[in-house]
């Protein structure tokens, strides 16, 4: 399709909402943009072990990323949050410490992402900047909002998104701070079972686990992803705690397919990713068996 001026127009991939949103922390209104769905601009491709959906890329819009329009950010005061959150925050302490931490998490997010901007149609790059912005920004937030739990959804997103601008611009370090994200959504995913499990915070409670924005693979989900990402991305420095760690995640990960059928909270995929994950737990802990048997 072609402009008035005859120039080709770019097919369309988001749009502004004609209502906007406003911050909790500053008071001020900004614009809300969100995807556009329909027309082969999702074309689903695999899931990953991860829980992460990837798109196959098409003739008319090429590849887009779904998952960097879920969080938003304020362009005056730098709140991010999930789109929902917006309209949630309301308790004075937790605003309190969002406003009087502005200048530090900026200055966090430029040491990283120094040219992203806001108020404006979002790239990859943008969609990365702002969801580390809202990974700092709960972190001053009070438990009732389940801060934890969203900065595990959050950490793993943002290491998604740094492994797609790897993808896209190469050596660029984006592949560094992929790991180093995934490592934080090790410790956000494992420190949420932690505080549900002494009741600290009920993260159990939240409404969409993700962790992509397609499936909510519900609590079992969390637990399948603490088991995973400690097999890949956990310590190697102390073997005996890594064995023991892997032992426990063996037995929990046992726990969700054990069942014997899918059902809504126990989806399909998840029992597949489940039963790969128990197999390689078994196997590394086999081996580390008999390497100990043949020390003897």
């Amino acid at each position: 399709m072609k402009s008035a001026e005859g120039k080709e127009k770019k097919p369309l991939i988001s749009y502004w909402t004609k209502q906007k949103c406003m911050c909790p922390v500053c008071k001020k209104e900004f614009r809300h943009e969100e995807m556009l769905s329909g027309n082969g601009r999702m074309i689903a491709g695999s899931l990953t072990d991860e829980l992460h959906r990837n798109y196959e890329p098409s003739a008319r819009y090429g590849r887009v990323y779904p998952l960097m329009y879920s969080v938003g950010a304020c362009p005056n005061c730098y709140c991010a949050l999930f789109w929902n959150d917006f309209r949630a925050l309301q308790d004075k302490t937790s605003i309190g410490r969002i406003f009087e931490d502005e200048e530090n998490r900026l200055n966090l997010v430029k040491n990283v992402f120094p040219y992203f901007k806001l108020d404006h149609e979002r790239n990859l790059y943008d969609g990365a900047a702002i969801h580390y912005l809202a990974l700092l920004t709960y972190s001053k937030m009070d438990v009732a909002y389940l801060p934890t739990m969203k900065q595990a959804i959050l950490s793993l997103r943002l290491s998604w998104l740094c492994r797609d601008l790897d993808e896209a611009v190469p050596n660029h370090n984006f592949s560094v701070m992929a790991e180093t994200f995934v490592r934080k959504a090790l410790f956000f995913y494992q420190q949420a079972v932690v505080n549900e499990t002494s009741r600290v915070e009920m993260s159990s409670s939240i409404s969409n686990f993700g962790p992509d924005i397609d499936k909510n693979y519900g609590w079992d989900g969390v637990i399948y992803l603490c088991g995973l990402l400690e097999y890949k991305y956990g310590q190697k420095k102390d073997p005996e705690l890594r064995l023991k760690k892997l032992e426990e995640y063996k037995t929990a990960i046992a726990r969700i397919f054990g069942f014997g059928k899918s059902t809504k909270s126990k989806p399909g995929p998840l029992l597949e990713h489940s039963r790969n994950l128990y197999d390689n737990l078994s196997k590394e802990l086999e081996h580390s068996t008999e390497i100990s048997a043949g020390d003897l």
